[in-house]
């Protein structure tokens, strides 16, 4: 729609091919422009409103945006935003839902997706029961920057339309992840309950076998206590509060890269209560041990996202 615009308007040389005294974007009425722009995705119209005076008026009217939101956002601001100024437009909303929300002493980042709209959640391995935990001769708690919460997996940049009125910190990282060195009973076990927006979910494990640092600059991977995962392959299952299971498997290999290993996937029906999910990742055949493995986060997005999370190193 905006490339639209811009063929009607502009010529091939660049300029104007309308003359000063001839109709323009400009001389289109603001509920008009607001009743169009209303069809295109929330970088789009933001991008629009830097056309002129009435496509920036346009792009904050708040029946516009009310559109964009999930039907339950009213919800969603009383769950996840610890301060909300009063008389905040429906824009400002979406913009302050669409930045990395902490919960639950920070175990927990919730957001929206700024394309769609979509809710995402990333879990930390510190809000993940992990069996063995408290040994220190199997698991570790390990500083990094390696943690990521991936906002904008379409590749929309965040910053030509993230300009509101309200000032926000962003969080991209949880800055720990757990490192198993090594074990025989493999086992992780997560729950969250939330009021997800109607719609499909996605859920995945972000792993990585190897221990990844840095060495005059560059990053290394060390493998030395890579084992056992070539014998029998990881179980993942997810269980919802209405009775839905996902279960799959499969073994982990090339080390040295993160990884996003689906779990499965999950629909919900009604927004106006929330949805508990219990999902888990075991590998607890005794006859060997297992180690080398780096664990992030339990990531959950909207399921059109699902193959492009799936994809190698993503």
């Amino acid at each position: 729609m905006g490339a639209y615009f811009s063929v009607l308007f502009i010529n091939q040389g660049g300029l104007s091919s309308v003359s000063s005294s001839s109709p323009s974007l400009g001389d289109l009425p603001e509920s008009c422009v607001a009743s169009i722009i209303g069809y295109l995705d929330p970088p789009e119209i933001c991008k629009l409103g830097k056309l002129n005076r009435a496509f920036r008026g346009a792009s904050w009217a708040d029946f516009v945006w009310e559109s964009k939101l999930p039907s339950n956002y009213q919800v969603l601001v009383d769950k996840i935003l610890t301060f909300v100024p009063e008389n905040l437009g429906k824009r400002e909303i979406y913009s302050l839902l669409c930045t990395t929300n902490t919960l639950d002493g920070g175990t927990k980042k919730v957001w929206l997706d700024k394309s769609s709209g979509g809710l995402c959640m990333s879990i930390s391995s510190k809000g993940l029961h992990i069996t063995g935990i408290d040994d220190r001769r199997y698991w570790n708690h390990i500083p990094t920057d390696e943690s990521r919460v991936i906002v904008g997996i379409d590749g929309v940049e965040m910053e030509c339309w993230m300009l509101m009125s309200v000032s926000v910190p962003l969080q991209f990282r949880f800055h720990s992840i757990a490192y198993l060195q090594q074990t025989w009973w493999f086992e992780v076990d997560g729950e969250v309950e939330f009021p997800f927006p109607a719609g499909s979910y996605s859920v995945f494990f972000r792993l990585q076998l190897g221990r990844s640092s840095k060495r005059f600059g560059r990053r290394i991977c060390n493998s030395e206590h890579i084992h056992g995962w070539d014998k029998k392959p990881v179980r993942f299952q997810l269980w919802t509060s209405d009775g839905q299971h996902a279960r799959s498997q499969c073994t982990l290999n090339e080390p040295g890269k993160w990884f996003h290993y689906h779990i499965g996937d999950f629909n919900v029906e009604n927004s106006n209560s929330s949805t508990k999910i219990k999902l888990s990742m075991t590998q607890i055949d005794c006859t060997h041990t297992k180690g080398g493995l780096c664990l992030d986060s339990v990531v959950i997005y909207p399921s059109k996202y699902r193959e492009k999370l799936k994809q190698k190193g993503f």
